[in-house]
């Protein structure tokens, strides 16, 4: 029996809140840089060029969160850690070989010779591709259970056509924020594209994730659980009008408040996964393993803890640091 001062209760919690914020601040951040390389081949070589130098001071520093995330699931929650990456074996090793290719491929391309230039450049837009798929995908096969059948895989794939969309409409925005001219221009008709497959894609989940649980499925039609999640479809339906009435006067005078559609954007990926995280709370491994059974000892979570509060705020300053010297408008990326 659990009480409220009982480590083995709020330990867990604690630590589930921080995979958590660590994988949305993943998603928000690293989906930007992912989406800004799935949009490569709509732009010319030299807009290439601005959109590189947009992500440039950011999007290593952007990885660091699924880092932390994933090292908090195995220290904190080594018994999901175990089930979920042997269940998403294949895609994490794809999505492993993608990051590693775009890493390479954003060094290389400044320093290659034109000629191989080209080449580099598609280099980093398949290593986006095959990143945001494999997460679309895993993110489809957490949400069914995580069990390999012909159903759930293509549902799966499905996700992932919708994740990597999505991906593409949260680059956009930020393009439209870090750059002007021409390409904002372009940046904009991205973005009205893009922002109807991350509705879709959103809503595809919506739909499967009562239908596969029939805890969840109480979870939101019976009272007052419902109230409880109610203000987040409706937050989302806000920010979706709100999105497309400002992309539809894009851009504003004097490039006034272009990081709104990012800003909004950002708070739309929020409202998304609040409702996953209310849905499939307290489990860890959907229906099958809570936070509280697969935490590690009390013991050992007051360790990791004292850790985790050095390490998530040194993190988290380097991260504001980073943004806030590079603020402003995206200029030529230099390695001289």
């Amino acid at each position: 029996m659990y009480t409220f001062g009982d480590p083995a209760l709020w330990l867990p919690f604690v630590f589930a809140l921080l995979m958590g914020v660590s994988i949305l601040i993943y998603v928000v951040l690293d989906g930007f840089d992912l989406g800004v390389g799935l949009l490569f081949p709509f732009a010319d070589e030299a807009e290439k060029d601005r959109m590189i130098a947009s992500i440039g001071p950011f999007w290593d520093a952007n990885e660091t969160w699924l880092v932390l995330a994933i090292g908090i699931m195995l220290v904190a929650f080594p018994a999901a850690h175990g089930i979920i990456l042997t269940a998403l074996y294949l895609p994490v090793t794809i999505m492993l070989i993608g990051l590693i290719l775009r890493g390479v491929a954003f060094e290389f391309r400044a320093k290659a010779p034109a000629p191989h230039k080209r080449a580099w450049n598609n280099a980093f837009f398949a290593g986006s591709l095959m990143t945001s798929l494999s997460q679309g995908f895993m993110l489809g096969m957490y949400v069914m259970g995580l069990e390999w059948t012909w159903v759930n895989a293509g549902f799966a794939l499905l996700t992932a056509v919708f994740l990597t969309v999505g991906y593409s409409f949260i680059g956009a925005t930020w393009i439209i924020h870090k750059t002007d001219a021409e390409l904002q221009s372009k940046a904009v008709a991205w973005a009205k594209g893009g922002i109807w497959g991350l509705v879709l894609g959103i809503s595809a989940i919506s739909l499967a994730t009562p239908v596969v649980s029939t805890r969840i499925f109480d979870k939101w039609f019976s009272w007052p659980e419902a109230a409880y999640l109610a203000p987040l479809p409706l937050l989302s339906v806000a920010l979706v009008i709100g999105l497309w009435m400002m992309l539809r006067r894009m851009p504003f005078a004097r490039d006034r408040l272009s990081w709104l559609p990012f800003a909004t954007a950002s708070g739309l990926w929020m409202t998304a996964f609040g409702g996953m995280a209310y849905s499939f709370y307290p489990y860890v491994v959907p229906e099958r393993l809570t936070i509280y059974d697969a935490a590690s000892a009390p013991e050992s979570l007051y360790i990791i803890l004292i850790g985790t509060c050095i390490v998530l705020p040194t993190i988290l300053g380097y991260t504001i640091l980073a943004y806030t010297v590079f603020r402003g408008k995206a200029t030529e990326l230099r390695y001289d």
